[in-house]
């Protein structure tokens, strides 16, 4: 229907002990000499008797009016709002009607009660109805009589768990996740160069389990893959064993309920698994990367359903990694990584930097294979009482790197074909140099876990790291 554009207008309910109240008040308005339309949202025959009044339990106008407490009483003129009471007050109503008079022998004060259109999952309901909001993607309907999980499963769209349903209702609270537009570009999405919208990267977090305020951190990453440096198509394209690893910084990881400590690696915290999960949909959804396809990879790694944690800042001993790269400390990111599975450092009696320096370097030697060098690049995630080692003793977060690239200098005899009576290895000819195990740059730490037990983590990188492969990426995170 068309909106009123002189006068008053008056939003209501049946089911409001102000608006039962104040009956006397709309008759004696409705009496008198100016324009009054009520707007009633429960019942079509409240306020009984009265001219003017209108059935809005379509909730319409009270969406498009912005109502969140009836009673509510609005004054315009040529279409244009220029005053608005909520709830009973007796001097405010005065005001508003120019009638000295009005409400006599009623209580000067009553609140109001919560509108019906703002009531628990409704305000998506009305914004898909009313709101103008036109989703670009096509609409697939479950037949009857399928569920509606199954309908994901049988089009493809699942990691070979269930999958949350789509729903334009559900996209539509999504998106309030975030500020950026629907139509928006986030990326390009290989396989397929397909391209990425806000709505595409809400319709997978949907898929995934997010909470709209996880969207942010979803499109952050989005935009990390699909930077050149990360080369996400040549991740996809590898039988080796990687994905994407996200790791996020900064105040969002409070805001939203990261894990950055016990079990940080593992399941169980929302968050985590979530936005891990919608990066890796939408890979597959909008890019195409599906195992078997263009993902060729051998035997994977269960962190291709979702690798994603929070660091722990508060406790480090050193910068977060966010600002070892660039970024102020009040900025939140997420960073990318393109490894594979988690390999355990359990070092229980190292007391001094020193030894527990060695271990980490023992340990890091492995990553890929103990004989190839400048491959793969990795990710050391220092526990608590680890760290609390290098706190006591003084030492940053340089100086173990400068420690670890020390000790990780391997002679080339050590690494050569045949070597220790393994084939695998570097040539012959470069038997009498030393080569460092991880490329400048190539290896990072990362301070999370519990506060109890001596083990810190080896997350090792695909072997095709470095400019001529993935490199780590890190982007801001936007609302």
């Amino acid at each position: 229907m068309e909106q009123p554009k002189d006068g008053l207008i008056l939003f209501c309910k049946k089911d409001c002990a102000t608006c039962t109240m104040i009956v006397p008040v709309m008759k004696k308005l409705s009496a008198g000499n100016q324009a009054l339309t009520i707007f009633t949202q429960d019942d079509p025959g409240f306020p009984e008797g009265l001219s003017g009044v209108i059935d809005d339990t379509s909730l319409e106008q009270s969406y498009h009016f912005q109502i969140e407490t009836v009673p509510t009483l609005i004054r315009l003129e040529n279409g244009q709002e220029i005053g608005r009471t909520v709830g009973w007050d007796r001097e405010e109503w005065r005001t508003m009607t120019g009638i000295k008079s009005l409400g006599e022998g009623l209580p000067p004060f009553r609140p109001g009660c919560g509108a019906k259109n703002v009531e628990p999952g409704i305000v998506e309901e009305l914004a898909v109805r009313f709101g103008g909001i036109h989703l670009a993607s096509r609409r697939i309907a479950s037949p009857p009589l399928e569920d509606e999980m199954e309908t994901c499963f049988a089009h493809g769209w699942t990691d070979g768990l269930p999958v949350v349903p789509p729903t334009e209702v559900r996209v539509v609270r999504m998106l309030e996740g975030t500020t950026r537009s629907p139509d928006e570009g986030v990326g390009i999405i290989p396989p397929n160069q397909m391209a990425c919208t806000v709505e595409k990267a809400a319709i997978n977090a949907v898929m995934a389990g997010c909470k709209p305020e996880y969207l942010p951190v979803v499109l952050a990453a989005v935009e990390a893959a699909c930077l050149d440096e990360f080369c996400l198509h040549g991740l996809l394209a590898t039988t080796y064993f990687s994905g994407p690893v996200v790791i996020v910084n900064g105040p969002v990881v409070k805001a939203i309920g990261m894990n950055s400590g016990g079990n940080a690696l593992g399941q169980g915290n929302r968050a985590n698994a979530t936005i891990g999960r919608a990066l890796q949909l939408i890979v597959r959804n909008v890019g195409g990367g599906r195992p078997g396809e263009i993902d060729r990879a051998a035997l994977g790694n269960p962190g291709k359903y979702t690798f994603c944690f929070a660091e722990d800042e508060p406790g480090s001993p050193w910068e977060p990694l966010s600002v070892e790269r660039g970024f102020p400390e009040e900025t939140s990111t997420v960073t990318l990584f393109a490894g594979d599975g988690v390999q355990a450092v359990v070092d229980q009696l190292s007391r001094t930097p020193e030894s527990l320096a060695r271990s980490f370097a023992l340990c890091l030697r492995s990553v890929a294979h103990p004989k190839i060098p400048m491959a793969a690049d990795a990710v050391l995630v220092v526990s608590p009482e680890h760290g609390n080692i290098f706190r006591q003793a003084g030492w940053t977060k340089a100086r173990l790197k400068e420690e670890l690239d020390h000790l990780l200098h391997i002679p080339g005899l050590e690494l050569v074909r045949g070597a220790q009576g393994i084939a695998e290895g570097i040539p012959e000819a470069m038997k009498d140099i030393t080569l460092p195990k991880f490329r400048p740059g190539g290896l990072n730490l990362v301070h999370a876990g519990g506060t109890a037990g001596k083990f810190s983590a080896i997350i090792g990188g695909w072997v095709a790291s470095g400019p001529r492969g993935s490199q780590l990426v890190t982007k801001e995170i936007r609302s």
